[in-house]
C-alpha cells in the first residue's frame, strides 16, 4: 500500500517551495497507527526543529533570542519579524492593557474548585476554558491576545488557589510584563524574584514554539480547524501537553534526578545502567527529531552556572550530561538520540529558584506555548489567501472489520 503526496523542497534556512505532482512522502503499511510520526500533513510559519541544530523561531535559533525580552519573542512569533523599539514598546502597553482585567466569570469557577484537588494542569485548561466562557470577542486576533495577557494571572491563580493561599494573590500590575507580573502576583520580592524572572524569561522564551507537529500544538490546530474558539482549542491543546510522554517529562526528569540523590561519577553511572537493565527510561535524554543534543539543553544548564552553581540537583544534571550519551551508545547500540534534551535542565532550575513542586512544571510549559500555538493557529486562520486551512480530516485505512449482516 503506497500513497503519494506532492513535492515539497527546502530551501536555505527552511524557507519551501512546492511543486506540483511530484513525491514528496510515501505512505507504506509501516506507517500506518504510527502516530503520523514523521508524516508531512502542513506547512508552518513560526518554528522549525534542525535535526543538528535544534529549535529556530521564524529562521533564529533559539539561542539568539533567549536573553531577550519575551513579549518580544511573541511578536516574532505573531508577525514574523522582531519588533522595532517602538513596536516593542507599543506591544508590550497594548498586553498590559489587555491583562488588566480578568472576566469574574472566570475567577469564579477556579474558586470553586477544591484546593489540591487535580493535576495542576487540568486546572491550567480549566482556567482557559472559564476564561472563553466568561468572555470572547469571536475574533481569533484578539481573542489571542487576550489570553496571552491574561495568562500570567492564570497561572498565578492556579498557583496559589489550587495550594489553599488565596489569601497570598497579589492585586495584578501587568504593565510589569508577562514573567514578572506572575512572579510579583505570586508576592515575591527582591534578588529572589530576580532569580526567578531570570529562569523563567529564559524557560519561557524556550518553550515558546517547537515546529508544527508536536502533540500539543498540532491538536490545538486540529480544534480549531473546526473554527472552535481560540480558548477552546488551547485548553485542548493543554490537555494534550499534560500527559507523561508529553509535557510532564520535566516533572519526571526532576523525579529522577532526586531519586539518584548523589552527584558521585561512579554512583551515577551505576544508577543509569541499573535503570537500563530494569527497563526503565532514562528521563532527560533523546528525542523524537534531533540527533545531537539539544541546545536548550546547554543553555539551561550553562544558566545553572550562574543560578544554582552549587546545587546538589545542579551537579548531578552535569553529571549525567557528561556521561549518559556514552553509556546509552554502549548499552543501547540502535539508539537514534541519545543525548539531553531540554528537560534535563529545567526541571531542575525551576526547583533552584523555589518552585519545589513539580507537578506544576509543566504549567510553566503550557503557558509558554500558549503564544506559539496562537499564532500558529492564527497563520493557518489566514492561509490559502484568507480562506483559512480545512477542517483536519486525515485517512484512516479500516482493519479487522469483515463486512457481515445480522441473520
Amino acid at each position: 500500500m503506497t500513497e503519494t503526496l506532492s513535492c515539497l523542497h527546502l530551501s536555505p534556512g527552511f524557507g519551501v517551495y512546492m511543486e506540483e505532482d511530484e513525491v514528496l512522502f510515501s505512505v507504506r503499511e509501516s506507517n500506518l497507527d504510527s502516530g503520523l510520526r514523521g508524516m508531512p500533513v502542513g506547512t508552518c510559519e513560526t518554528s522549525y526543529v534542525d535535526p543538528l541544530k535544534g529549535v529556530h523561531y521564524v529562521g533564529y535559533p533559539v539561542e539568539d533570542l533567549v536573553n531577550l525580552e519575551e513579549e518580544d519573542v511573541v511578536f516574532l512569533l505573531l508577525n514574523k519579524e522582531l519588533p522595532t523599539p517602538k513596536q516593542s514598546e507599543k506591544f508590550r502597553a497594548e498586553l498590559a492593557l489587555r491583562g488588566e482585567t480578568l472576566p469574574t466569570g472566570a475567577l469564579r469557577v477556579l474558586e470553586s474548585l477544591t484546593p489540591g484537588s487535580g493535576h495542576p494542569m487540568d486546572w491550567l485548561a480549566i482556567g482557559i476554558m472559564a476564561l472563553g466562557t466568561a468572555e470572547q470577542t469571536g475574533d481569533p486576533k484578539s481573542d489571542s491576545m487576550n489570553l496571552i495577557a491574561r495568562m500570567p494571572e492564570l497561572m498565578a491563580r492556579v498557583f496559589l488557589l489550587r495550594g489553599g493561599k488565596k489569601e497570598q494573590l497579589r492585586p495584578r500590575k501587568p504593565e510589569l510584563g508577562l514573567v514578572e507580573n506572575f512572579v510579583h502576583m505570586l508576592g515575591i520580592d527582591g534578588e529572589e524574584a530576580e532569580r526567578m524572572c531570570r529562569v523563567l524569561r529564559f524557560f519561557f522564551i524556550l518553550h515558546m514554539d517547537h515546529g508544527g507537529g508536536n502533540l500539543s500544538t498540532f491538536t490545538g490546530k486540529a480544534v480549531a480547524s473546526g473554527r472552535a474558539s481560540v480558548y477552546a482549542s488551547m485548553a485542548s491543546a493543554m490537555n494534550a501537553l499534560s500527559g507523561p510522554l508529553h509535557g510532564r517529562a520535566n516533572q519526571a526528569v526532576l523525579e529522577f534526578i532526586q531519586r539518584i540523590g548523589t552527584s558521585d561519577r561512579d554512583e551515577i553511572e551505576s544508577f543509569v545502567n541499573a535503570e537500563i537493565d530494569s527497563r526503565r527510561p532514562i528521563y532527560g535524554f533523546g528525542h523524537g527529531v534531533l540527533r545531537a543534543e539539544d541546545p536548550r539543553a546547554r543553555l539551561l544548564i550553562g544558566l545553572g552556572d550562574e543560578i544554582c552553581p552549587d546545587d546538589e540537583l545542579y551537579k548531578i544534571v552535569k553529571v549525567l550530561r557528561e556521561i549518559t550519551p556514552d553509556i546509552l551508545k554502549e548499552r543501547l547500540p540502535k539508539i537514534r538520540n541519545p543525548y539531553p534534551n531540554v528537560d534535563l535542565g529545567s526541571g531542575m532550575l525551576l526547583h533552584s529558584v523555589g518552585f519545589r513542586k513539580p507537578d506544576y512544571y509543566t504549567t510553566f510549559f503550557g503557558w509558554a506555548r500558549v503564544a506559539g500555538i496562537c499564532a500558529q493557529i492564527l497563520d493557518e486562520r489566514n492561509s490559502r489567501e484568507g480562506r483559512g486551512t480545512p477542517i483536519y480530516r486525515p485517512k484512516y485505512i479500516p482493519k479487522n472489520q469483515p463486512f457481515r449482516r445480522l441473520d
